[in-house]
């Protein structure tokens, strides 16, 4: 069995494209989790640039530096716990999460982040909570108040800072006037 790391699978919608794509170049998967696949073989007919280049038509790309693999295994676990909390424990900080789920220090992974990404990840996590928010924002179904409180924000103002540092607007204001696009979870 062969474990392939991939970046930027933030959906079941990219579970599925990344296994039609590896099928159709003849490899046999075997398990597809968000950012990883494992696969019985690599036929010898097919080169790592050739999974590459199927991979980046798509929107994906294929990992082989170890940290730029731990960043991109740190990313899918935020986005997949933004997306569906449900495998943090009751009370778990994010940072216990990770550690956790990835089985190295928290200071390591926090260090790796900032000098990989170029940003620390708690601003990762605030910007990616931000993206969800706007979302909520846009579907006009959750006050304020709520969406603060559903993301784990220590109140409203709180939020609202944040929103408004991080878009130049209120989470109002926002609502009010989105033609502002939002990003992927991805290219957070």
């Amino acid at each position: 069995m062969i474990q392939l790391r991939i970046k930027n699978m933030v959906c079941d919608r990219c579970k599925r494209v990344v296994r039609e794509r590896l099928e159709e170049l003849g490899i046999p998967v075997l398990r597809v989790e968000l950012g990883e696949v494992d696969v019985a073989e690599i036929p010898p007919t097919v080169s790592d640039e050739a999974i590459q280049e199927v991979l980046e038509a798509e929107g994906f790309a294929l990992l082989t530096d170890h940290r730029r693999g731990l960043v991109e295994q740190i990313k899918t676990l935020l986005v997949s716990e933004l997306q569906a909390p449900s495998a943090r424990r009751e009370g778990e900080t994010m940072s216990a999460f990770l550690v956790r789920k990835m089985g190295y220090d928290y200071t390591y992974l926090s260090h790796l982040f900032s000098d990989t990404e170029g940003q620390t990840l708690e601003r990762y996590q605030i910007r990616l909570r931000l993206e969800k928010a706007k979302e909520w924002l846009q579907d006009g179904e959750l006050t304020v108040t709520e969406i603060a409180f559903r993301l784990g924000f220590s109140s409203s103002q709180h939020f609202s800072n944040q929103f408004r540092q991080e878009s130049g607007q209120t989470p109002g204001q926002f609502r009010r006037d989105y033609q502002q696009r939002r990003q992927p979870l991805d290219a957070v």
